[in-house]
């Protein structure tokens, strides 16, 4: 397919705008050049991008732990989690100029907040028509709950508990209640969450009051207190999936008791790797597509809970962040 020339002569399309974390709980924004384009890569004007509030706030305190500079690298990111460091990953934007068959169209790529950016076409995702493009900041967030869900392996007819009532512990409860029979519970200490939970058809149920055993039980809140709460209601043999990131925190677990002798499964998932048993036949692609085809979901629209200009992102992003209120914050350009 041949490819028109990323960049124009036009001044403006030889600089960008980009958000860097320059030390601990600080920001700037900073304009760039544009680097010059190969065959290969295609020229986005970005239209929205989202907040993801847990991976980010671990990343703006710098409390990535050394041993995982490497894993937790972005596709696009720039500099070091000892900073300063371009971090984010939950972009939509339209191409202006690239391959031929894309020049026009609204795609999700991860990539920091900035306002244009060149990256190579494999690197972008077309948006589905029927998905409205303010949505689909919801992307990478969709696509970590698909990847825990099938970590979990929810059968028809489980019984399913889901700790934290953030983005993606909602999205992986609203996936586990699709499926046949399902009895799913989202539970939280923040009774405030009850609402856009209840808005989505998901049952909610406050911390520490959850009652009964479960055959699948999913810690999304990254709170120890949580994962000792999914364990004293695991059946026997059920599957504990601990899709949280705690940082370069510890927490502690009660592995006594019964934990033993009902032979309990506990498992993490990391949305970094497609699980074993889908590997052969999922890339990185398939998955990404299908979670954006799963954001044809109008009752999605809850999980945004707030909306800034770019123009604003450095002075606002640690506010959004120490927010207990934040789901899924949007960002306008």
């Amino acid at each position: 397919m041949a490819s028109a020339p990323v960049e124009s002569s036009s001044s403006r399309n030889t600089t960008f705008r980009a958000l860097w974390i320059e030390a601990a709980n600080r920001c700037a924004v900073r304009e760039e050049s544009l680097q010059p384009n190969q065959a290969d890569q295609v020229l986005v004007r970005t239209l929205y991008s989202g907040i993801s509030r847990g991976t980010e706030s671990l990343v703006l305190a710098g409390k990535v732990p050394s041993s995982e500079f490497d894993r937790m690298r972005g596709p696009h990111m720039e500099g070091s989690f000892s900073f300063p460091v371009k971090y984010g990953y939950s972009t939509v934007g339209k191409v202006e100029a690239g391959a031929d068959d894309l020049i026009g169209k609204t795609v999700f790529c991860l990539h920091p907040h900035q306002d244009r950016f060149v990256t190579t076409k494999d690197m972008v995702t077309l948006l589905p028509e029927e998905v409205p493009t303010e949505r689909g900041v919801l992307a990478a967030n969709m696509e970590t709950a698909l990847n825990i869900v099938w970590d979990a392996m929810i059968q028809p007819g489980d019984r399913v508990a889901v700790f934290g009532a953030g983005v993606v512990g909602t999205l992986v409860a609203n996936l586990s209640r699709r499926v046949a029979g399902t009895d799913t519970v989202l539970v939280d200490t923040n009774t405030d969450r009850r609402a856009h939970t209840e808005a989505m058809g998901i049952s909610f149920t406050k911390a520490g009051t959850l009652k009964g055993e479960f055959d699948v039980l999913i810690n999304a809140s990254a709170a120890g207190a949580a994962l000792s709460e999914a364990i004293e209601n695991a059946g026997t043999e059920a599957r504990i999936v601990e899709a949280s990131w705690y940082g370069d925190k510890s927490i502690s677990i009660p592995l006594g008791g019964a934990f033993h002798s009902k032979r309990l499964q506990l498992v993490s998932s990391q949305v970094g790797a497609v699980p074993p048993a889908r590997r052969v036949r999922w890339s990185f692609g398939r998955r990404m597509a299908k979670a954006l085809e799963l954001l044809a979901d109008d009752s999605l629209d809850h999980l945004i809970s707030g909306e800034t200009d770019f123009a604003d992102l450095a002075e606002d992003y640690p506010r959004i962040l120490s927010s207990q209120t934040t789901l899924c914050h949007r960002i306008r350009y």
